[in-house]
């Protein structure tokens, strides 16, 4: 047994530790048959990030998870990777290129990709080598990358499988366009931000009358793509306008008056000014009304030349000017202020502007169908349930997905069209020539896909397919996916419907859910806010333990938890806490322990059956991922039941070399310690296996041993119940004492009076640690009061009384002087408080808060008074 330092360090624990883990291959999953597979594919994080407190998070509940069921038996595979995020990549390299001068038109789209591979290279590995230091036991042989070949061969496949079937088609719709990243986003990556704005209030006149139609748009300049205003078909209110015409205002061209049941008519005015390049809802009314699109916008987000005048204007730029024109001209009636929700790019946050353009697009329906019917069927589990009506909310609601991006970094779309016949030829390899005309004239799509076509393929991508691997034999279906409830639709939704498109199986059984890491205001961690807190900072100042532990504990899935620097302190205490308990234990330990026939004491049967009960309740929890809850009982036991009460209990056993049952004691607290210790390790990996090592030399890593299991035979309620009866009468008298002001040091008799033999024999036995807990100079059990003074204090525990004389706990003379003292002080401080609130000046200007913060304190100075004056009657 070796020795273990007199402090811990983490520093010179946890790199250490890793190195072995590493070297020894326990985190690599060999296949095994004979064992039940359980495995979970780790979000991939982007390549542009550093590892921050959600990556923390969620990558320490997997760990957790997979730790135990490691230790568990299963055959238990984690499988890391990282994601190429097209377009926050793209965006990183641009910005570069940016510092150097250059533009990705001055490189060419090979020479930007050649540096996206080398940002890749560079900073791809940087947040998985973080997340070792987190001590995260992934198969690190199997790291994968959403555009390594093999998910590359995934993407192709899936592609071209999804266009023969007619669900990838190519069309024009609106999207969501970004002026500034200038490409297509997907209505998840829409962020929809409340700002300042306003509702214009602008008249169209009627041809041929002196009437006009009074509307409102929070967007005047989409004004000069309008092809028609709309009214409802049963507003009586314009029944003799449906079929005429308007003037559109400052081009002085007519626009026909539909009716459409889209026109809410409670809503302004019931009047809706339709223009199908720039509104989606718009779009679908141009389509039921064979109506023109006209698209006033560039990419760039200024007006285009069918703006007129005011091409070249930067859309806002020109929201100004045709306002004022608007003024000018008479037309606009009202700016109505208001405050509204403008959708802008998560990525930059650039207001979006919607616009019709040529994209490719995944039809939904049929797919999503089958994603629907797994979470009713009860195949697909959320944790906690309520997100599963999210994920139908999106599933029911769900539109055709625009998968073109207008990016280079990324899976670029295998579509090829005939530049003689226009015929597209979609393809997992180049064409050498068009399957329609037999041309070689052949030029590729420019786009690439969306990040979350790749991501959306990740379960089963991972593990080999398309080809029929037998990774994908043994753990697909995978078995927990983890995640927070920001990418529900992003990503879960995408990877159901994938599975079960692909292969025909939901991708994960369970979905445990996480909520943000907030500071401890509540708010976001944010740059701008200057409160983010870097994990990495926080292990080298606290160790990766404390900082797991602070993450799970209290943490209830589903729900935001914030981080308190005080709670990592506690978690950092608890760690020199369990580390001196071990140090304590292995000081009494001897090279050679007989355990034949061990003499078990009640106190040695109680810590036993606690930590039988604990294991029980323990592996419950997990089942449920009630993480949190799990490892705070093993906190409480390790700190409350076996730290502060049992270690106490058995030191005058292990201090009295003749006791008979000092070795029934030893035996107990390693065997306790130890299955303690292995509970602990999914959350606390690195101080559990320092630990581990050194207590003991059966097993050569705490990580492959075997989990704690519930034992009928450790099962000692009786011995329990005597237990609780000894520490409920250590409370009383420590209660009593801490009432009295009594020093810890001050030892004084403890009657134990009872009518009941078997109480009196339960603390009979007990002496030997009973009397050093009760700090007691000695302990006499009796069945009455005879032989005990009147003067004694006494407190009435479950079927027992607790005598201590008075005399024994306290100095009466001095006890007297200081109550006294006391009482004088609290006379002075009540006269102080009662002459202010009877000053009218004070009480006529001093704030109503100040006021009554004196009256609080004159109620709290005569409670104390009334105890102090009950005190000294009693010493009288």
């Amino acid at each position: 047994m070796r020795e273990l330092a007199k402090n811990f360090d983490p520093a010179a624990v946890e790199d250490r530790l890793y190195a072995m883990w590493m070297e020894k291959k326990y985190f690599h999953t060999k296949i095994d048959k004979t064992k039940k597979p359980y495995s979970i594919v780790m979000p991939p994080p982007n390549i542009t990030g550093q590892l921050h407190m959600g990556h923390a998070l969620d990558n320490t509940m997997q760990d957790i998870l997979i730790r135990w069921k490691r230790m568990a038996g299963y055959n238990a595979l984690w499988v890391p990777g990282i994601d190429h995020a097209s377009i926050s990549t793209e965006l990183k390299v641009v910005q570069k290129m940016a510092s150097e001068g250059l533009t990705k038109a001055d490189v060419g789209r090979e020479g930007f990709l050649e540096r996206a591979w080398a940002w890749k290279e560079e900073y791809g590995g940087i947040i998985l080598n973080q997340l070792r230091k987190l001590g995260c036991s992934c198969d690190w042989d199997r790291v994968r990358f959403t555009m390594d070949e093999g998910c590359s061969e995934a993407v192709l496949e899936v592609f071209c499988r999804l266009y023969e079937k007619g669900y990838i088609y190519r069309g024009e719709k609106i999207i969501n366009w970004c002026p500034e990243c200038q490409t297509t986003i997907s209505d998840a990556e829409v962020n929809h931000i409340d700002q300042e704005g306003a509702f214009y209030h602008i008249e169209y006149p009627i041809v041929g009358s002196d009437e006009r139609l009074r509307l409102a748009t929070t967007r005047p300049e989409t004004m000069l793509g309008d092809t028609a205003v709309a009214v409802h078909p049963e507003d009586e209110r314009y029944q003799h306008l449906i079929g005429k015409t308007c003037i559109l205002p400052l081009l002085n061209k007519e626009l026909p008056i539909v009716a459409d049941e889209y026109v809410d008519r409670e809503f302004g005015t019931g009047v809706v000014k339709i223009t199908p390049a720039h509104d989606p809802n718009d779009f679908e009314v141009g389509v039921r009304h064979n109506l023109p699109r006209i698209n006033v916008m560039n990419d760039d987000g200024t007006m285009n030349e069918n703006a007129g005048e005011y091409e070249g204007m930067d859309r806002m730029e020109a929201r100004k000017a045709i306002v004022e024109r608007l003024k000018e001209e008479g037309y606009l009636v009202e700016i109505e202020k208001i405050t509204h929700a403008v959708g802008c790019h998560e990525r930059c946050n650039t207001a979006i502007e919607p616009l019709i353009k040529l994209q490719w697009f995944v039809k939904m329906d049929e797919l999503a169908k089958p994603a629907m019917e797994v979470y009713e069927q009860d195949k697909l589990h959320f944790i906690p349930d309520r997100f599963g009506k999210i994920y139908m909310h999106w599933l029911e609601n769900i539109r055709d997905w625009c998968i073109s991006r207008q990016l280079w970094w990324g899976h670029r779309i295998p579509a090829y069209y005939c530049q003689d016949c226009g015929h597209i030829t979609v393809n997992k390899n180049t064409p050498e020539k068009c399957e329609k005309c037999g041309s070689t004239n052949l030029k590729q799509d420019e786009d690439t896909l969306d990040t979350w076509f790749s991501s959306a393929l990740w379960p089963f991508s991972t593990l080999g397919w398309p080809h029929d691997t037998e990774d994908l034999k043994q753990f697909y279906p995978t078995s927990t996916l983890v995640t927070g409830y920001d990418i529900i639709f992003f990503w879960v939704i995408r990877m159901v419907f994938s599975g079960m498109e692909n292969m025909h199986e939901i991708p994960f059984h369970d979905v445990l859910i996480h909520g943000l890491i907030r500071d401890d205001q509540g708010r976001k961690f944010s740059k701008s806010l200057g409160n983010g807190i870097d994990p990495l900072e926080v292990i080298a100042n606290y160790g990766a333990d404390p900082l797991r532990l602070m993450l799970i504990t209290g943490n209830a899935p589903g729900n935001d938890m914030r981080f308190y620097w005080e709670r990592l302190e506690n978690c950092r205490n608890f760690c020199n806490k369990i580390w001196n308990a071990s140090r304590f234990v292995m000081m009494n330990m001897e090279d050679k322990q007989e355990t034949k026939l061990l003499m078990l004491t009640s106190a040695d049967k109680w810590i036993l059956s606690k930590v039988n009960t604990l294991a029980k309740d323990v592996e419950e929890n997990l089942e449920h991922y009630e993480l949190g809850l799990a490892a705070q009982k093993i906190y409480d036991f390790l700190w409350d039941e076996f730290c502060d009460w049992y270690i106490e209990m058995v030191k005058p056993r292990l201090y009295n070399k003749e006791d008979q049952t000092r070795e029934a004691a030893l035996w107990t607290l390693k065997t306790v310690l130890i299955n303690a210790l292995k509970m602990l390790h999914p959350f606390m990996p690195f101080i559990t296996e320092e630990l581990f090592l050194h207590i003991q030399d059966e097993e050569e890593s705490i990580m492959i041993s075997q989990w704690p299991v519930y034992k009928e035979e450790w099962n000692y309620q009786e011995n329990e119940e005597e237990i609780d009866a000894i520490k409920e009468a250590v409370r009383a008298i420590r209660n009593i004492r801490a009432e009295m002001n009594v020093a810890p040091s001050k030892k004084a008799q403890v009657f134990v009076v009872s009518d009941k033999e078997e109480v009196r024999f339960l603390f009979e036995h007990s002496k030997v640690f009973f009397k050093t807990l009760a700090h007691a100079s000695e302990v006499t059990v009796q069945a009455d009061k005879a032989g005990i003074g009147e003067d004694a204090v006494s407190v009435v525990v479950s079927n027992a009384t607790i005598y201590m004389p008075f005399a024994e706990l306290v100095d009466v003379e001095k006890e007297r002087e200081r109550l006294n003292k006391e009482k004088e002080k609290m006379l002075k401080e009540i006269e102080r408080v009662e002459k202010k609130l009877a000053n009218q000046g004070f009480v006529a200007k001093a704030p109503q808060k100040v006021i009554d913060e004196e009256k609080a304190k004159e109620e709290k100075y005569r409670a104390i008074l009334a105890q102090v004056e009950e005190r000294l009657a009693q010493l009288k």
